[in-house]
């Protein structure tokens, strides 16, 4: 390999993490692009949640899991005719599940120690079921 080889590929590096340094302190770098797309995410999607279970007799534990999140089109207009509204209400919710179970800690000796709880594999925007979802039926 010539030295004068050498040099041009150094230069080429060289000038290739300038430019990939100077594309990143940019304002709208890809970086800050995809901040900015989940702020404004609309849809339904699998994310993943930690929460305290707890039963009455055990410990809590902290689990993390797959749940439902998301945004979906929800909306309302007045109409004329009762009841003088027309909705369009979609949630996050659940479309396909699998169940997962732990053990508590420190139960006592007549309580089972099984906590079960979903894990969701598919999340869809529908209609709120109030077997899979927590709804406000009424205000």
């Amino acid at each position: 390999m010539t030295p004068q080889r050498t040099t041009l590929q150094w230069r080429s590096g060289l000038v290739l993490c300038w430019f990939l340094l100077w594309i990143s302190l940019q304002p709208h770098s890809l970086h800050s692009v995809s901040a900015v797309n989940l702020r404004r995410f609309i849809g339904c999607a699998v994310r993943e949640f930690t929460f305290l279970a707890k039963k009455p007799g055990c410990g809590g534990l902290h689990i993390t899991t797959d749940a439902c999140w998301g945004r979906c089109e929800t909306w309302e207009k007045p109409v004329l005719d009762p009841p003088y509204i027309e909705s369009y209400q979609r949630v996050c919710t659940y479309n396909e599940t699998r169940l997962a179970s732990v053990k508590l800690p420190n139960c006592q000796p007549n309580v089972d120690p099984t906590y079960t709880y979903p894990v969701a594999l598919r999340c869809d925007c529908g209609v709120c079921q109030t077997s899979t979802t927590e709804c406000i039926t009424s205000v």
